[in-house]
């Protein structure tokens, strides 16, 4: 199969000129290696079933004979053979002036603890599953990053043909580079279905060989996926799960921790400025999958049941636009938070450059919600205008001041086009969008 341009090739490219090893970490199946072998002359492989009995060998009695390959090197599931960390590190220090000859990448589902971190050596980057402009659904038409770096930039008139009927399958299919090899519709749902069952029965025992429920996995998952894009408290999962079964709250707390350490669940942290002194604001975190595809597979629906259960659908959605906006805010250097107040104040995302600007965005399935959106991404700006300014009228006892949002946007599943309303917020269908 043709290798498809992922949006981390230019982060990678950028590291490999700063760093002379760059370890790359994510949800198995997501691509780590065949991106990472693009790029290398050398592929030592601890899984070749031909090659590794030898190849351990040497990484166990002499690993810096591999060093002496031609470089770049990739070490793939370099976790088989630890040794090759250390080496690799003082390599690093023997050799402050070479950058770009090492990569290794290696399976989420083992967990090893090195002598050393390897900061300031070796650069780990995270990779995630395909986004929609990665896997062709979006056109790329419409450029996060030239909207957030050019005042100019026009997004008005870019058109998307992305069915809603085709976001019910991408959501259960997810992005999953093997999809793209698979010619058959249905057969492309079985990737996302037999990694959850991998997760639940090997992967969440294996990463640090210590056995664990199976049962008790998958009612996990499921409880996130019936929370998926809120903030459910962690109290109300662990209800689910102790509802099914005699577990205590530890050892739940156990098993979400090794499900974030695979990559396959996160938490999307608060944005918390005090525009409000009297209001609370909610530091929740909001829980998301990796990839939606694992949550469908945990709650055991296929895209038809969309049909009758578009509220789901949402969350659903809103997981995926996050996620594919985490990709393209690891590529500009940014960050995704969201916003939540008890006042109703909220923003779905907010994509904050490292300058400190940042763009509301609101996520929103149907075209009939855009007006209501764009209503609150306003009343939003409005409340920090209406805070600064009266910050600024007692001089005495000047207040806290908070920067505008940059961009107000509303990012939709079933909008034609994308434009810019009279309010300024930027409309863009999730067919168009890319970094």
């Amino acid at each position: 199969m043709e290798y498809v341009k992922r949006i981390i090739d230019e982060t990678i490219n950028k590291k490999t000129l700063a760093f002379n090893a760059i370890n790359i970490v994510g949800p198995k199946g997501c691509g780590k290696t065949r991106t990472a072998k693009e790029r290398c002359k050398t592929i030592i492989e601890f899984q070749d079933e031909e090659k590794r009995e030898g190849y351990l060998n040497i990484a166990e009695t002499a690993p810096s004979l591999f060093l002496k390959n031609e470089k770049p090197i990739l070490f793939d599931e370099w976790q088989d053979a630890p040794k090759i960390w250390g080496t690799i590190r003082k390599n690093c220090d023997d050799n402050p002036d070479s950058v770009g000859e090492y990569m290794l990448t290696g399976s989420t589902s083992k967990r090893i603890e090195t002598p050393h971190t390897g900061t300031g050596r070796i650069s780990e980057l995270q990779m995630y599953p395909m986004t929609l402009f990665e896997t062709g659904e979006s056109n790329g038409t419409v450029s996060l990053s030239g909207i957030m770096n050019n005042k100019e930039y026009d997004i008005d008139g870019k058109t998307s043909e992305l069915k809603l009927e085709e976001l019910f399958f991408t959501v259960c299919r997810g992005g999953w580079p093997r999809c793209m090899a698979i010619a058959d519709r249905d057969a492309k749902l079985e990737i996302a279905k037999d990694y959850f069952k991998q997760i639940c029965e090997k992967d969440i025992s294996a990463i640090d060989n210590v056995k664990r429920n199976a049962e008790w996995t998958k009612t996990i998952l499921w409880s996130y996926a019936r929370n998926i894009s809120t903030t459910a408290k962690k109290s109300s999962i662990y209800a689910d799960v102790q509802s099914n079964y005699n577990v205590s709250d530890i050892t739940i707390s156990n098993y979400i921790d090794m499900l974030q350490q695979l990559y396959v669940i996160k938490d999307i942290d608060a944005w918390t400025p005090q525009i409000r002194s009297k209001t609370a604001i909610r530091t929740a975190k909001k829980h998301i999958f990796v990839d939606t595809s694992i949550a469908m597979a945990a709650l055991g629906i296929s895209p038809e049941y969309f049909y009758n259960d578009l509220d789901l659908f949402g969350h659903a959605f809103e997981n995926l636009v996050i996620r594919d906006l985490l990709v393209y805010a690891e590529a500009h250097n940014a960050n995704i938070m969201h916003y939540t107040d008890d006042t109703g104040l909220e923003a779905d995302a907010i994509y904050q450059m490292q300058d400190g600007r940042y763009a509301l965005i609101e996520i929103k399935t149907g075209a009939s919600k855009i007006a209501a959106a764009e209503k609150s991404l306003l009343k939003f700006r409005d409340v920090i205008r209406m805070h600064n300014e009266k910050a600024n009228k007692n001089t005495e006892h000047q207040k806290a001041t908070y920067r505008e949002p940059d961009e107000l946007m509303i990012i939709c599943a079933t909008a034609p086009m994308a434009y810019t309303t009279e309010n300024g917020v930027r409309v863009i269908p999730i067919g168009c969008l890319r970094d």
